[in-house]
């Protein structure tokens, strides 16, 4: 696709400073450099102020608030030269009551405010706030939010289960028992526009709010190709038998740490028989139909997520812009 980068979480060319990451002289002077600003994060949800266009906050590294943070700051990137590091602010417990049961929800509308912040700077769900975003805080944000989950989740060692020490500015783990390496870890999944004459397949999950249905997703498994994984994932889910595929475009998705690969492919057969343990319906729409549902007059079928690849797939499909 000519435009696939404008995708949400895509496109925003952000310096990640790579060749520094293990330098620990030059990420000492980039945190000293008083143009240097923190992103930060808590449990997962980022720091915006909310005044749409919501925008994500950049704080001096001085700042009182980042003396609540539980490890080591996270070397994101340059923007005009100067760093921008993630910090995770997860041991700070909020004042305010809350119900725990959010954090983690299909939508969790919580939001939490830090005292040594102003009142209008909250922590919220990325996915409240996604579309929102510039490209640049949009890809600062899924790409902090993606790494301290995978901190969050490997501080042991897998080869040998002794505590690993954190390394090359946040972007690996070592383990001083068995001097194993770990890096972070990005999981690929296929997202797939199957269509059959003028339909496209649409499925939704257990647990969904009602009448919301996507497209098709599954995990590439070790050792296939994305196209394998199409033709396997729509066939398991669905029953329905995939030809021809072609790769569309790509997004990064941190819920926690996924690289959705946005794939088209041509169904060689239409009846559809679900298998209830992978998806709870399928249904094949047509483009009228489709319209339709986009439009929020569809008697039953709600659009996909704005911001999410299916929707971006689906919203191109039907403007004929695929190529």
């Amino acid at each position: 696709m000519k435009h696939a980068e404008t995708v949400t979480f895509g496109g925003s060319a952000l310096d990640r400073a790579g060749e520094v990451r293990a330098d620990k002289d030059a990420v000492a002077a980039l945190r000293a450099d008083d143009a240097a600003r923190a992103i930060l994060f808590w449990r997962g949800k980022v720091l915006v102020d909310p005044a749409r266009p919501a925008s994500l906050v950049r704080l001096p590294l001085d700042h009182p608030a980042l003396a609540d943070a539980g490890s080591a700051p996270i070397l994101l990137g340059r923007e005009d030269g100067a760093a921008r590091f993630a910090y995770d602010l997860s041991p700070w417990m909020p004042d305010e009551i809350f119900d725990p049961r959010q954090l983690g929800s299909f939508v969790d509308q919580s939001e939490q405010r830090h005292p040594m912040l102003p009142p209008d700077f909250v922590f919220v769900e990325m996915r409240q706030v996604m579309t929102w975003l510039t490209p640049r805080d949009a890809e600062l944000a899924a790409t902090g939010k993606a790494i301290l989950a995978w901190h969050d989740s490997h501080g042991y060692c897998a080869r040998c289960g002794f505590e690993t020490v954190v390394n090359d500015a946040g972007w690996q783990r070592n383990c001083p028992a068995c001097r194993a390496s770990h890096f972070p870890r990005t999981d690929p999944v296929v997202i797939m526009l199957i269509t059959h004459g003028n339909s496209v397949l649409m499925g939704r999950s257990p647990g969904w709010p009602e009448g919301m249905f996507s497209l098709l997703a599954g995990f590439v498994e070790p050792g296939e190709t994305l196209e394998a994984a199409v033709r396997r994932e729509v066939f398991e889910e669905a029953s329905v038998q995939v030809g021809t595929v072609s790769y569309l475009a790509s997004q990064p998705w941190p819920f926690p740490a996924s690289l959705m690969f946005g794939c088209a492919g041509e169904a060689t057969s239409s009846e559809i028989t679900i298998d209830p343990k992978e998806i709870e319906a399928a249904m094949w729409v047509t483009k009228e139909e489709m319209m339709d549902v986009f439009a929020g007059q569809h008697p039953t079928i709600k659009p996909a997520r704005k911001g999410a690849i299916a929707h971006f797939l689906l919203q191109n499909w039907l403007a004929d812009t695929l190529d």
